[in-house]
């Protein structure tokens, strides 16, 4: 593949992480043509890790500036590649085939973003890492708008920790909304797909990425995400998230189960109870904050 390829990677103190992770991009079979750390201002040793690696361009921005979708779109645009990836500071590729594993896919034309796999860190919790692997199977899949109806919300999963764009998809369909809180992937993937293009999970690609949230952090993350998914929904249409997070929970419980893990299982239901609720909220946010739009037009 003569494509030329970047790869972003969005840092906050990532001082204790940033430097393996370029190493072992600068490690790949397939190296990148360009590596780009966008830094949000860190206060630890970030920019001087990254100034370790000559090749690297480091672009600082102020860190009230950074949005998910804004600051991505902005990187991309300003990159060269024809095929642009995207990892966050704490996914390390599994191993130095990542990039060529990610890209593979792109051989067909009609593909426009391909995602990879997340497998757990060896800290996991047991449910965090049962979670990742229900999320993040052993087989890989191509979606198409026809698999939408079957699908249902599904269909647009995608993830920014790995994954890796077509620049002339990406551009047509419009890129990242650039006020976005979270999964601005979800939504380019549901705007590619409705464009006709296809996505692609390539379970090959792996990283190592996972979290052990707090009930509080667990609580956070699914109201914003509640949040702008409701907001979204002309675009991501009337699929319900409950019956896929039932799945989840089904999934993960029941192995929980079998593996003795009782008090696990414990704080397991808690944390759904968590996600249940701050997604709830979010949504009910969104549809108030809709209504107060519609009044005062």
């Amino acid at each position: 593949m003569d494509d030329r390829i970047s790869v972003i990677v969005p840092t906050l103190n990532a001082g204790g992480q940033i430097d393996t992770l370029l190493t072992r991009l600068e490690q790949q079979t397939r190296k990148p043509d360009e590596i780009i750390v966008v830094d949000s201002s860190s206060e630890d040793i970030t920019q001087e890790m990254v100034k370790r690696h000559p090749e690297v361009k480091l672009v600082v921005i102020d860190r009230k500036d950074f949005n998910h979708g804004g600051t991505r779109d902005a990187m991309l645009r300003e990159s060269i590649g024809d095929f642009v990836l995207f990892l966050t500071q704490d996914a390390m590729p599994s191993d130095n085939d990542y990039i060529a594993k990610i890209v593979a896919p792109f051989a067909d034309d009609e593909v426009a973003l391909v995602y990879g796999r997340q497998l757990p860190r060896k800290d996991a919790r047991p449910a965090e890492a049962l979670v990742r692997k229900y999320s993040y199977g052993d087989e890989s899949m191509v979606i198409t708008k026809t698999d939408i109806p079957s699908l249902g919300i599904k269909a647009f999963h995608s993830t920014d920790v790995c994954a890796a764009y077509r620049r002339t998809a990406y551009l047509e369909v419009g890129g990242f909304e650039t006020d976005v809180l979270t999964n601005e992937d979800m939504f380019i993937a549901a705007r590619l797909l409705h464009a006709g293009w296809k996505i692609v999970y390539e379970a090959n690609a792996t990283v190592t990425h996972s979290h052990n949230f707090t009930f509080r952090q667990q609580y956070r993350r699914n109201y914003i995400q509640g949040y702008e998914i409701e907001k979204h929904r002309p675009i991501l249409g009337s699929a319900p998230l409950s019956s896929e997070g039932m799945a989840l929970v089904a999934y993960t419980a029941k192995r929980l189960l079998r593996q003795g893990k009782i008090i696990e299982l414990g704080r397991f239901a808690i944390d759904c109870s968590f996600r249940l609720i701050g997604n709830r909220n979010g949504a009910r946010e969104a549809r108030r904050g809709a209504a107060r739009n519609r009044k005062a037009a």
